[in-house]
This record gives C-alpha cells, sequence and structure tokens, in this order.
C-alpha cells in the first residue's frame, strides 16, 4: 500500500475516535512529513483522500480542519414534469442580479463570476499589454469573422480533452457562449418551434430562447445525473421537441457531471426523435476530477451535436470570447454570426492564444480546479452551521455554484431583498425557470476568497432563512 494511503489511515482512525474533533485544525505539512519521515507531497496526497471521504477540509493559508459532520444529506428536489410548452416569463429578476453596477460594498454571491484575482492570470495580463503594443493598429481592425485562426487551432487542441476530434476549421470564435448559443437556436429553430431544457436551467440559456420566440418545454432535472431521459422521452413523444438544450458537465445551477451511459441515450433519442442537442460545456474544463468528463459531442455521428464554450467562467467575463463547433449548420451559424455582431474582438482572441499556447491555460485550470473543489468543501460547512436543517444543497462535481433549496414557504425574493439592506446578493431561483418556478431556491457562487465577511454573509443567509422559516409556521 502506498505511503499516503497508510497515512491516510492514521488520521482517519484519530478522526473516527475523536482524537481530532469537528473543526480542529489538523497536523501542519510539515509537522506530519517530520512525524512520519514522508515527504510533503506524500502527506498533501493524504490529505486530498480525506478531502474526498469528506473528513478533512482545507481553508487557504490556515491548513486542514477536521469536517463540520455533514447535516446536509438531502439533495435538491426534481420538479414534476411539465404538461405542456409553454412562454418565457422572467426577466426583471435577471435585471436585478446581471445590470447591477458593481460595487466593492456589496458582497456578489449571486452572480457567475469566477476568481479573476489569481496569480496564473498575470500571464494573460501580459498578453493583452503585449498584443496592444505588439500589434499596435492592427489589433483595432476587424478579425476574420470566423475568427483568430491561431485561437481556434488552441480551441480544437483543447477539446482532445472533452474526446472531440475537431479541426480548427470546424469551429467559430463567438463573444461568449451566450452568443454561441444564440447562433445556435437561431440557426435551428422558427419561431413557435419547442426546445425542451433542463430544470432548473441556466438563466441566460432560457432569455436566449424568449428573445428567439421559441416555446420552452422543462424537463425534470436529477442533481447528481442530470436531466430526465424518461420524462424527455415521454415529453418527445406527444410533443414535436425541435432541439434540446442541455448543461451537462458542472452543470450551473446545480453542478453535477452527467454520467456517460445517459450521455449515450440522450444521443439514442436524438436519432429517434429526430431534434438536435445544443451543449453548453461552458463549465467542462473546471470537474473536480481529472480527466474532465467527455463532451456529448464526443459521440456525435451525424453534427447534429453543436457545441458551445467560453473562456468566461474558466479566465475572465470580461474578455466576452466563447467559440461554437456547429457541426452540418456551419454555413447558417456562420451567417448568424454576421448579422448578429460580425467579428468577435481581435486583440482579446490573439491574447487568449498566446496565453493557450504557452501552456498556461492548463496551469491556470489545475490552479482553479483545486482552489474552487476546496472552496465548496468550506462553503458547504458553513452552510451546514448556519442553516436550518431543512434545508437541501446540491453537490457540485465542479464549477462553482451551490444551488439551495430553503424549507418549503420561505421566499428567496424576499429573502434577497432583506440581503441587499446587508450589502449582500444572491441569485434567486426564479431566474431558473422559464415560468417563475424555485421560489424558496437560491444560487450561492463560492468562486472568491472565502475570508471571515463571506463567512458572516453565510450566517447572515442562514439567519435570516430560519428567522423566515418560524414566521412562516405560525402564520
Amino acid at each position: 500500500m502506498a505511503k499516503y494511503s497508510d497515512l491516510a489511515d492514521v488520521l482517519r482512525s484519530r478522526i473516527e475516535m475523536g482524537l481530532y474533533q469537528e473543526g480542529q485544525r489538523l497536523p501542519s505539512l510539515r509537522i506530519l512529513s517530520a512525524e512520519y519521515g514522508v515527504s510533503l507531497g506524500t502527506v498533501q496526497q493524504a490529505y486530498r483522500v480525506l478531502e474526498e471521504e469528506g473528513l478533512a477540509a482545507p481553508l487557504p493559508k490556515s491548513g486542514h480542519f477536521v469536517s463540520r459532520k455533514q447535516s446536509l444529506n438531502l439533495l435538491p428536489r426534481m420538479r414534476e414534469i411539465e404538461k405542456h410548452p409553454l412562454d418565457i416569463l422572467e426577466w426583471d429578476e435577471i435585471y436585478k442580479v446581471t445590470a447591477s453596477t458593481p460595487d466593492k460594498d456589496v458582497l456578489q454571491l449571486g452572480r457567475g463570476m469566477p476568481r479573476v484575482d489569481t496569480p496564473t492570470l498575470q500571464p494573460l495580463m501580459r498578453s493583452l499589454s503585449h498584443e496592444a503594443k505588439r500589434w499596435q493598429k492592427d489589433g483595432l481592425n476587424y478579425e476574420n469573422i470566423k475568427g483568430n485562426f491561431d485561437l481556434r487551432s488552441q480551441v480544437s487542441r483543447t477539446l482532445i480533452d472533452s474526446g472531440c476530434q475537431v479541426d480548427p476549421d470546424e469551429i467559430i470564435i463567438t463573444a461568449g457562449c451566450q452568443e454561441a448559443l444564440m447562433c445556435s437556436i437561431r440557426a435551428i429553430c422558427n419561431q413557435g418551434d419547442i426546445v425542451a431544457v433542463e430544470s432548473p436551467s441556466f438563466h441566460g440559456a432560457i432569455q436566449t430562447l424568449k428573445v428567439c420566440g421559441v416555446k420552452v418545454i422543462e424537463v425534470p432535472t436529477d442533481p447528481l445525473t442530470g436531466i430526465e431521459l424518461e420524462s424527455l422521452e415521454l415529453i418527445a413523444e406527444k410533443w414535436p421537441i425541435r432541439a434540446v438544450l442541455v448543461n451537462p458537465n458542472c452543470n450551473n445551477p446545480l453542478g453535477y457531471v452527467m454520467p456517460d451511459d445517459r450521455k449515450k441515450i440522450l444521443v439514442d433519442l436524438s436519432k429517434r426523435f429526430g431534434f438536435s442537442i445544443i451543449e453548453d460545456d461552458t463549465y467542462g474544463d473546471l470537474t473536480f476530477r481529472y480527466p474532465r468528463p467527455k463532451a456529448i459531442k464526443s459521440q456525435d455521428t451525424e453534427g447534429k451535436i453543436i457545441l458551445c464554450g467560453s473562456f468566461s467562467k474558466t479566465l475572465a467575463p470580461g474578455l466576452r470570447v466563447g467559440w461554437i463547433v456547429p457541426g452540418r449548420i456551419y454555413d447558417k451559424v456562420l451567417h448568424t454570426k454576421y448579422i448578429s455582431s460580425g467579428a468577435t474582438a481581435t486583440a482579446n482572441q490573439r491574447a487568449i492564444a498566446e496565453f493557450m499556447g504557452k501552456g498556461k491555460y492548463q496551469i491556470h485550470l489545475r490552479r482553479m480546479r483545486a482552489h474552487y473543489k476546496s472552496n465548496r468543501d468550506i462553503m458547504t460547512c458553513w452552510i451546514s452551521e448556519y442553516f436550518n436543517a431543512r434545508v437541501r444543497v446540491s453537490r457540485p462535481e465542479g464549477g462553482y455554484f451551490l444551488w439551495v433549496e430553503l424549507p418549503d414557504g420561505v421566499s428567496a425574493y424576499e429573502l434577497s431583498d432583506k440581503l441587499i439592506q446587508k450589502k449582500i446578493q444572491i441569485a434567486t431561483g426564479k431566474i431558473f425557470s422559464s415560468t417563475g418556478k424555485y421560489e424558496n431556491c437560491i444560487r450561492i457562487n463560492y468562486g472568491g476568497i472565502l475570508d471571515e465577511r463571506v463567512e458572516l454573509a453565510i450566517k447572515t443567509i442562514g439567519n435570516l432563512t430560519v428567522e423566515m422559516n418560524i414566521s412562516e409556521l405560525v402564520r
């Protein structure tokens, strides 16, 4: 047995016997290295084993701590299957979250923001500066409508990890994943067509469908395995589904990774019923396990699966650079992009291509995966301590969101208003539904630095939730 496994066994037994108490700091890497005569790397591997088992959690710059006992064993509930397609309603709530001006006094736990103050992004900043000096006026000109060739080549290489063999000329660079989704939907759907989506689903995708004039039918979604294929089959038998829009890897907002066997069943259903699959892989590179999960596109044999992605969530949202692999509707998508925005920003594309070409993208991803995984464990512990036991919480396998289902009767909208007064912003569950479901759900971003201010905010959210729940019970 490996040395790190032996050391993990020792630490595990000490925790189980109560020698290390819940919330107590565990011995440092150096102390354990000296005590057991092993390398620092061996100790780190032992702690990773305990992290995977939920027994220990790292706190930045403070070491490892015994995880608080997990009372959050309940997962969010799936909603009932829709009886018929519906028009899309929500927008005002989304505007409140996405259109708010950044304010350093407001703790942003509701935005879909990655951590951008990390040293691994410094080479990208240098590349941006370098491009400004190197290209001068040329960098202000239009890029090829398909996108910078060097960047398309780098995306092509990166897609190999997701199981996709894609030529650079099969890729189109877009202004973020939002435009990629927009171009896909417009190229596939006509006004009044029906598109099936996960429930809950990314609010940006829902609003894109709204603008395109299509009707949506929400499919119940398992918080561990993704869109419920049995329900989708029933829907497809009853309604002429034009497309299914899914976010199967590190889903936003639930965080699950759809198992490969279920991805295959979805592909088989698409062939049987003739609908297209639009796959949003924005968070796929942020999965906590390695190698990263395969894309549904990797099983495409007919060119009917459209794969969309972005650097907005892995690098920085302000770059506004995404990509799309349109398959057999390439020409339609390219034309749609032409009338939508034209060419994507030149300098940003070149800077990202240089960043990736020097191997810095993979280094950044490794750092961020570890950071987000650690933060997930810490945030889950805080919610376990400060929230009512009746709360249900997702178990993300990647990305940086927790989906929290509050007790029945607790209004996330009312909770949000109370929190804004305390300079805390969250995302309410209603915006993740086309018809305003999830009134008692919230999404919390754990991607930043989890300091005392964030812990106090989680405690505040928990206390308000308990107060609101008590008020609802005594009515």
